[in-house]
């Protein structure tokens, strides 16, 4: 009994040594392992497990509007409760409207002339056009009607001459220039050569004809003031548009406010022979020979439209004396009636004295026909310049 018991105490104390020397042993292992890799044997085959990689099906693809579908369409306020879809163009913008086109209608103050290349020359450019301009040019059927039609308001602008106005504005009618077209004068008295008349001193029972009020009233007068001749003296017949052939025919000795530049050439070219008087060498102060009047009632809901007119012209007048040659072609083509032998004589006398700056307003040149005319009973009242002439671009 006692040596079994003997044999357990020794097996018990074995064993508690064991358990003490175990844990040690492991962990020196352990760092051992860590500090000294062990690696498999040169030419060893070293089996590696096949990675299982799951079989992902991709997910369908997702609507983002799919909440929105179905609920209200068009604008609505978004608000956490109701969710609103964003409002979205499905179709293309509404066109822009262009810009309205203002229309005028001109009356020229004789049949197409050389002296009206500004308006024809911008017409032909489409500087009108690029201004929202619809011009028409009309030639009237008489020389005195084109202002009378513009006082009725049946054309919204007209050509004519200083003189002109200058009588017309004293007569009451609502007249007033807004550009000048040629700022020189243009006419003159021609007389037949067999006449025998060498000076307007000489006029004294001659049968003069005219084609214009201004003519008769203003220009004539004002040639004969210091000479010995009286308007009584004289016969004065309106001619019309048939100056050439009043000469011709020896219906008249004379024709005043012809085209110093066009009526003498077409005369001899005809074979008759002319003197020609200018009518600022005998009296009449220097005036413009071609303006452009607009009713004074109309000028203010037609400001801007005019104003675009007269920079139309201010263009086509810098491309006709930059272009000489070309722009008589343009000319020609667009108003063949213009094409004759005398107008292509004349062109480079017509030319040159364009106006180039057509708003440019001399105020001094207008104060002092007034003046002349009221000093000599031409006129019964003195009118200042801002009745008679405005630069349409000042306000």
């Amino acid at each position: 009994m006692s040596s079994l018991r003997r044999s357990l105490l020794a097996l018990g104390s074995l064993l508690l040594v064991g358990c003490l020397l175990v844990p040690p042993l492991a962990m020196g292992m352990e760092e051992s392992d860590v500090t000294k890799p062990r690696y498999p044997p040169l030419n060893t085959e070293v089996m590696v497990p096949e990675v299982m990689v799951p079989d992902i099906t991709p997910a369908a693809s997702i609507d983002p509007l799919a909440r929105y579908r179905g609920l209200p369409s068009g604008p609505a306020v978004d608000t956490p409760s109701r969710p609103i879809a964003p409002a979205i163009a499905m179709g293309p913008a509404e066109p822009i409207a262009p810009p309205p086109v203002d229309q005028l209608e001109v009356s020229l103050d004789w049949y197409p002339s050389p002296q009206h290349a500004a308006l024809y020359v911008a017409k032909a450019l489409d500087m009108f056009k690029h201004r929202r301009l619809d011009i028409r040019l009309s030639t009237p059927a008489d020389p005195e009607v084109p202002t009378k039609l513009l006082a009725d308001s049946r054309v919204d602008l007209a050509l004519t001459r200083q003189p002109l106005l200058h009588l017309q504005v004293d007569r009451g009618i609502p007249l007033v220039r807004v550009a000048t077209l040629v700022g020189v004068p243009l006419t003159a008295l021609v007389v037949r050569r067999d006449t025998g008349i060498e000076s307007p001193a000489q006029l004294e029972g001659a049968r003069i004809g005219h084609a214009d009020q201004d003519a008769e009233q203003i220009l004539l007068p004002a040639m004969l003031a210091d000479h010995d001749v009286s308007m009584d003296s004289l016969d004065t017949p309106n001619v019309h548009y048939r100056m050439e052939q009043a000469m011709h025919e020896g219906r008249v000795d004379a024709i005043i406010g012809g085209m110093r530049h066009l009526l003498p050439r077409a005369l001899a070219n005809d074979g008759l022979a002319t003197r020609s008087f200018a009518v600022e060498d005998y009296g009449m102060p220097r005036h413009d020979g071609l303006i452009l009047v607009a009713n004074r009632n109309e000028l203010k809901r037609q400001r801007s439209a005019i104003q675009r007119f007269v920079s139309a012209l201010e263009e086509a007048t810098a491309w006709i004396l930059e272009h000489p040659d070309e722009s008589w072609r343009l000319l020609a083509a667009t108003e063949p009636t213009l094409d004759t032998p005398v107008n292509r004589d004349a062109w480079p006398e017509i030319r040159a004295r364009l106006t180039q700056t057509p708003s440019a307003l001399s105020h001094g040149r207008y104060q002092n026909v007034e003046h002349f005319l009221f000093e000599a009973g031409l006129v019964e009242n003195r009118h200042p310049v801002s009745r008679l002439a405005v630069d349409i671009n000042t306000p």
